[in-house]
């Protein structure tokens, strides 16, 4: 068992066990054409509301313009780190479908989604650390996103890195020990 292998309260799936969000990734490493399509697949087969799969990514490996332009975007403190992974995406949510009928649950169904791809990369031998801190408008204009397809989250994948690359305060993040809430602490109500 890995230092970094979540001390659960009840047995779950060694994958979501093991799963974490690092910040140190291998600059050396890169993906090849295609590498990623399982995980993208896992993503596709998630569950949704009326069926609707009402996810979209924007998908940019290093190296790229795209990758470029979604690196620009992000916030000062995930700039210093990200830009050493192999690939960015822009997780977008169809919030009105192409009639214009809004989707309200189209931002739950992409996290859905997300968490798919996120586990089936870790299963892959890859990391996922997912961020908030970002400018949408930059995502919407550098893409020309019509007003139905919302960004909420960028996402880093690639392959894990050493720590100790780190400037701190990052470095004392990564090594810190991987802490939750108590699990009686989720339930707002329970019988």
């Amino acid at each position: 068992m890995s230092p970094r292998t979540a001390q659960t309260s009840a047995p779950v799936l060694d994958t979501l066990a093991e799963r974490w969000s690092p910040r140190a990734f291998d600059a050396d490493h890169s993906f090849p054409e295609g590498a990623l399509r399982g995980i993208f697949e896992a993503a596709r087969w998630a569950p949704s509301a009326n069926n609707s799969q009402p996810w979209r990514f924007i998908l940019a490996r290093r190296g790229t313009e795209h990758f470029t332009a979604i690196e620009e975007t992000l916030a000062g403190f995930n700039r210093m780190w990200a830009g050493s992974a192999g690939a960015l995406v822009v997780n977008v949510a169809e919030v009105a479908n192409a009639e214009g009928n809004p989707q309200p649950w189209a931002e739950y169904d992409l996290g859905q989604a997300v968490a798919h791809l996120t586990v089936q990369a870790h299963a892959e031998g890859f990391h996922v650390h997912q961020m908030g801190g970002f400018d949408r408008d930059a995502i919407r204009a550098a893409f020309n996103l019509d007003a139905r397809f919302e960004p909420v989250s960028v996402m880093v994948i690639g392959a894990i890195g050493d720590a100790e690359q780190l400037p701190e305060p990052l470095r004392e993040r990564e090594l810190a020990p991987r802490t939750r809430i108590v699990l009686e602490d989720l339930f707002i109500a329970r019988d």
